[in-house]
């Protein structure tokens, strides 16, 4: 059955779910109102609690199809035959999403994903994007923008970028959670290190980085002008990988630039408070390697598909800042920004329904059709994503600095 046949354009799997309702949500509300897709899950009660809730929310949009299915090969297999693009909201990716290898995603998964599959994928044309939620997509399209930007006004690559995650509000969910403890369950600490080193996602070899200014090596801190005090962020390295992964993939790091660097922290107030920061996620992660200190904490937090209530998260907020330096003599700078009013589960949904509706209907306009599938990258879906994003109410802005 070619593409075109299919009965929809886009299932949600995992519908139900935490972050699946708000992606749901979103896609009611804002995609095109002639779009054909369907919720997809085990449970069809619940799938349909959920179709009567999300009608309420768009009068003039037809109604999603039902497809029950769970995540045997064989319902799987019938599930992808009816439609162009299969979202995926169940996790933890490393315990349920290599059957489907689709949605967001965590980097030792991804990494055993992009060695196993990238190759099968390109050869069948296939896009798989995994990290398109809050993890990695901001940061990896935030830094598409404003390279972007400097290629318009300078002609040149960046030689280096400079993030800050400098507000999150939101409280972890149970999946999110549960991906963490997942983590440190199914993988050993060679595989953790293997899958974290610089550039392990990117498919051509990166150059060395530059050190850390000894006071960041030594107490994880750094201040930067125009962001401020800096600290260690607990999804920095997972966004770097990401952003290295778009590098690689983009004209072979030409577009980004050959002497490209990232870096990314999250914002502190002040030396102190970010010293007690990078404590405390260093610590915090050599004790989740415990089994008995994650047996114990998982007494304590939600449970998959729970999370803080939507009354709790109506005054979140989520912003992404970044400096970028011009690859020339005089280290030229811009700044780019990219915010959303909303809990970082809500922002999840919008960036991954805007990526499945970007993939379906935006075609050649996107780089991700130039390198002709494979497990790519939001920013792979280059500027009409972007516009897709903003659309929806995503701050996102870039502006050169007065030099």
């Amino acid at each position: 059955m070619s593409l075109p046949d299919r009965k929809y354009e886009i299932i949600l799997l995992g519908a139900t779910g935490y972050t699946g309702k708000y992606c749901a949500e979103h896609i009611v509300k804002n995609l095109p109102t002639d779009l054909r897709w369907a919720v997809a899950g085990r449970n069809e009660s619940k799938l349909s609690t959920l179709v009567d809730h999300i009608k309420s929310l768009n009068t003039d949009r037809q109604e999603p199809g039902v497809e029950i299915g769970s995540l045997r090969p064989e319902d799987l297999d019938a599930l992808v035959k009816k439609t162009k693009l299969l979202i995926t909201t169940i996790g933890p990716f490393h315990k349920y999403g290599s059957p489907v290898v689709e949605a967001t995603g965590e980097t030792p998964w991804v990494f055993d994903m992009i060695k196993k599959y990238h190759s099968i994928a390109q050869a069948n044309h296939a896009i798989i994007i995994p990290e398109c939620g809050i993890e990695s997509a901001s940061s990896d399209i935030m830094t598409y923008l404003v390279v972007s930007l400097i290629r318009e006004k300078l002609k040149v690559g960046v030689k280096g970028i400079i993030a800050t995650n400098s507000v999150l509000t939101s409280l972890p969910s149970g999946g999110t959670l549960a991906t963490v403890f997942g983590v440190f369950d199914h993988y050993g600490f060679s595989q953790l290190i293997e899958s974290s080193k610089p550039y392990a996602l990117s498919p051509i070899p990166g150059h060395k980085d530059e050190p850390a200014p000894l006071l960041t090596r030594l107490f994880g801190i750094r201040y930067v002008p125009n962001l401020g005090m800096l600290t260690t962020g607990v999804a920095s390295g997972i966004n770097a990988s990401l952003v290295q992964r778009s590098w690689g993939l983009l004209d072979r790091g030409d577009y980004y630039g050959q002497n490209f660097q990232y870096k990314e922290y999250a914002t502190a107030r002040n030396s102190f408070t970010g010293l007690v920061t990078h404590l405390a996620i260093t610590f915090g992660m050599l004790a989740l390697a415990i089994p008995p200190v994650r047996w114990l904490a998982k007494m304590f937090v939600h449970q998959p598909g729970e999370g803080p209530t939507r009354e709790s998260t109506g005054k979140d907020r989520v912003e992404f800042r970044a400096i970028a330096t011009a690859d020339t003599e005089g280290s030229q700078q811009a700044t780019v920004k990219c915010g959303f009013n909303g809990s970082a589960y809500d922002f999840t949904g919008v960036l991954m329904a805007e990526a499945a509706i970007s993939i379906v209907r935006d075609g050649d306009k996107t780089p991700a059709r130039k390198i002709g599938g494979g497990i790519l990258t939001p920013a792979t879906l280059g500027q009409a994503y972007i516009d897709r994003v903003r659309n929806a109410g995503v701050v996102l802005e870039a502006s050169m600095l007065a030099h």
